[in-house]
């Protein structure tokens, strides 16, 4: 268990991306999600509003009604346009109805993909997950790829939408709805600083304690990062204080846990890890490996990893009981492997 603030968090986190629509995918979940925490102790459950159209969020709520709220931290997110697999609704007239006649969306504000930021969209958003989720809390709510705004929309607009999320969110908190918030991204804080995509997070904290001093509430980011995406870990694109760092060196500069997502690389590591490497690692499977790789990163706090499959979280949870490379051992696989 990681302890962080009030939380104490698995290692490894059961992540509702992926999936079928059907009733064996939403059984497999709900399997997955109690055996993890009766047999393994991996109380971290990751989902969103858009997974599998909200039935990822019912799944979810299936478990913790029959487990234990308070048992699991659980987050969500909010950002793109949601659809709902079980109203029966089209999905044009479910669009329109529950955010265009009602003013809730305007048009020239959303991306072609569907994505939009403003405090009264994700307050629409959360209250529907919670519902979906039959809870009255969520321990992390994410906004969810909010950099997708900077390819239509420019910097300013766009750190004028996140205030104006983060004061929300901050009401939340003080509501007792959300504990705590954060960004869940793809590209945002792999890239470099002159990439359109880009976020400083030195800067995003900033915005938090412009709306709520110190005591803010902005204390996670998601990101991917595995053997094949390591740029969080790699790349100096983040400046504090004067200095480079990974973003991984901010979020321990800037008190912010991270939670990694794609942490097998969606499956593509297998067949791929030299048998070298995965020495080095003191694993002998290519999922162990970039699950080790991943965990024994300094400043990994959760790997998140998709599991709708018991075999699969058997599998993935061998990963508790192997000791962590330690830091110096851990370098040493970039002067190693990197050449």
């Amino acid at each position: 268990m990681k302890s962080f603030l009030d939380l104490k968090l698995s290692e490894l986190g059961i992540g509702t991306y992926l999936g079928e629509l059907d009733q064996n995918t939403s059984e497999g979940y709900r399997r997955v999600i109690k055996s993890a925490y009766i047999d393994y102790g991996i109380n971290v459950v990751d989902t969103a509003i858009v997974y599998r159209y909200m039935k990822s969020e019912r799944d979810v709520g299936a478990v913790l009604k029959e487990v234990g709220r308070g048992r699991f931290i659980v987050s969500t997110k909010g950002g793109y346009v949601p659809y709902d697999a079980d109203s029966g609704i089209d999905p044009k007239d479910y669009f329109y109805e529950n955010f265009i006649n009602n003013g809730l969306i305007k048009l020239d504000e959303m991306t072609p993909q569907g994505h939009y930021l403003s405090a009264k969209f994700i307050e629409w958003c959360l209250n529907k997950s919670l519902d979906n989720m039959q809870t009255n809390y969520v321990d992390v709510y994410f906004l969810h790829n909010p950099e997708e705004q900077l390819n239509f929309f420019s910097r300013e607009i766009f750190e004028r939408k996140l205030i104006e999320c983060f004061e929300f969110l901050e009401s939340k908190v003080k509501e007792g709805k959300v504990r705590y918030y954060g960004l869940a991204t793809w590209s945002g804080f792999r890239v470099s600083p002159t990439s359109r995509q880009y976020l400083n997070l030195s800067q995003i904290v900033d915005l938090a304690r412009q709306v709520a001093g110190e005591d803010h509430h902005l204390r996670f980011i998601q990101l991917p990062y595995s053997l094949g995406m390591p740029e969080a870990y790699t790349l100096k694109n983040q400046e504090l204080k004067g200095k480079k760092l990974s973003t991984l060196e901010a979020c321990n500069e800037l008190g912010i846990y991270v939670y990694t997502s794609a942490s097998i690389y969606q499956g593509r590591v297998i067949g791929r890890v030299p048998q070298a490497l995965k020495e080095k690692l003191g694993v002998n499977s290519d999922v162990l490996a970039s699950l080790q790789f991943v965990l024994s990163t300094p400043g990994v706090g959760t790997a998140l990893v998709g599991m709708s499959k018991p075999e699969h979280l058997k599998e993935n949870a061998q990963i508790l009981s192997i000791k962590r490379l330690s830091p110096e051992d851990f370098a040493s696989l970039f002067v190693r492997f990197s050449q």
